[in-house]
């Protein structure tokens, strides 16, 4: 697969460089088109081929991302630094509205989902990438019908308890879910993946269009 296929519109010298580096490095010719293009958007992001083979996407999450985006489904992250890294407009993190320590919570990401559920119960994007406990609780919110989401985003970070809560989100059969397999994660990969489907949306009502490197 060429720079060409990975990436949507003309890309930054620096960026077509390293998609460059990226298709050399790894085959992603194996994905359908849309797919491959989010993947290397995450290897991009985070410069971890292990991305290519532990990943857990599929066409249906990025088709359900797109048309979700296209509805002005709301955003929603369980940490800022998963915000700032978002190229779509308008993402929400209720995590500053909170007390320091909330009582009977393990943490205040895990009650900003919640919160954030509570508001938005049906069809928003949640992007998570740094707390497993708010993949927890939102695959909990899920599990008892309290939110449906358009597509979950499930990358967080660590070596307690990570692993373990995407390896619950992916048994979230009648969601659209992207995970990844083990304890890597992290608000980078996270991003990248929302952007990367941003950016085929854009592609598809506006033709190509640059957008900065996530």
């Amino acid at each position: 697969m060429s720079p060409g296929e990975i990436g949507v519109g003309k890309a930054h010298r620096i960026e077509e460089e390293s998609m460059g580096i990226l298709s050399k490095r790894v085959d992603l010719s194996t994905f359908p088109a849309a797919v491959a293009q989010v993947v290397a958007r995450v290897i991009h992001a985070t410069a971890d081929l292990d991305y290519a083979t532990s990943i857990v996407i599929d066409e249906k999450s990025v088709d359900a991302g797109i048309a979700a985006i296209a509805s002005g489904a709301p955003v929603i992250c369980d940490v800022e630094m998963v915000r700032a890294g978002l190229s779509v407009p308008g993402a929400l993190c209720c995590i500053s509205q909170l007390s320091p320590s909330p009582t009977g919570w393990p943490t205040r990401s895990a009650l900003a989902i919640r919160l954030a559920a509570s508001r938005h119960p049906r069809g928003a994007i949640f992007v998570i990438g740094c707390a497993p406990t708010a993949l927890d609780e939102l695959t909990r919110q899920i599990t008892e019908g309290l939110t449906v989401p358009s597509l979950v985003i499930g990358m967080p970070v660590g070596f307690v308890g990570a692993a373990q809560s995407k390896e619950k989100a992916r048994q979230l059969s009648e969601i659209p879910t992207i995970t990844n397999i083990g304890e890597k994660g992290g608000s980078a990969p996270a991003a990248a993946t929302l952007n990367a489907i941003y950016k085929l949306w854009l592609a598809k009502q506006h033709g190509p269009l640059e957008l900065p490197a996530p």
